[in-house]
């Protein structure tokens, strides 16, 4: 059986232009047993392009109209931006659609979004990326209904500093901490191969944090392109996979 992407946008991302049937195409010319698409849903977005949101009884229909068509399966799921304030509103949302697969992310926090930038303004690196972990923590503390958290320490692909890559010993208490939450919920986390198409040259997280992930008891661990483009579909999946399955994991397939 194949590895799956499980970090797929699509048009339907506001930061996405992919064209589903292409996408449909490509998994099945790869040997792909069924694709699936996480879209990104945002609650408390600072971007206003990412507040126009997805009515997905139609999306979920054309999904299904799509899998008629192409006679291919297409798993229907969803990237949740969290925020605490919208709590409530999230899990509404989640409780009203049978998403086959949940990522729980952050894209932004303390009034600041990572990808405009301010939320760096006036903040040392190891501030920032502390204030990301935090905000990862205070997820993973109060979400239920998720699956795996995706791209768990991925704040340095936006931080602006010279060096942006960070040491996992000046967080280790958090990031310990974040894991151990994880895995006291039954949940998992996403090894997002995007950094690996960025000159941090890295997952998220990167390999000290899996490890770790893995000598705490963490089991549940799926790979994703977090791709955009579909010419980025899949990109260092499998490879990742079996580097994965080289330290002891048991990759979702």
């Amino acid at each position: 059986m194949a590895y799956s992407d499980y970090h797929v946008h699509t048009r339907f991302s506001p930061d996405s232009q992919a064209d589903i049937e292409e996408y449909i195409a490509l998994a099945k010319k790869l040997g792909q047993e069924h694709i699936i698409f996480t879209d990104h849903r945002e609650f408390g977005a600072l971007d206003p392009k990412f507040n126009i949101h997805i009515d997905y009884d139609e999306y979920i229909m054309l999904m299904k109209d799509l899998e008629e068509k192409h006679q291919f399966k297409i798993k229907v799921g969803v990237e949740i931006g969290y925020m605490k304030s919208y709590l409530d509103e999230i899990h509404d949302f989640l409780n009203r659609y049978d998403f086959d697969f949940v990522i729980a992310s952050i894209h932004y926090g303390d009034e600041g979004d990572f990808y405009l930038g301010n939320f760096f303004d006036g903040k040392t690196k190891y501030k920032a990326y502390m204030d990301y972990f935090e905000l990862v923590l205070d997820m993973v503390e109060n979400l239920r209904d998720y699956d795996v958290v995706g791209h768990l320490d991925y704040i340095p692909r936006y931080g602006p500093y010279e060096d942006k890559h960070y040491d996992y010993g000046d967080y280790k208490d958090i990031i310990d901490e974040i894991l151990k939450v994880i895995i006291k919920n039954k949940k998992g986390i996403e090894v997002n191969t995007s950094g690996l198409r960025s000159p941090l040259n890295v997952t998220f997280p990167k390999d000290e944090v899996l490890l770790r992930y893995k000598e705490l008891g963490g089991k549940i661990i799926t790979v994703g392109s977090d791709c955009h483009f579909v010419d980025h579909y899949m990109a260092n999946v499998k490879e990742t996979a079996k580097k994965l399955e080289a330290m002891g994991f048991q990759v979702r397939k």
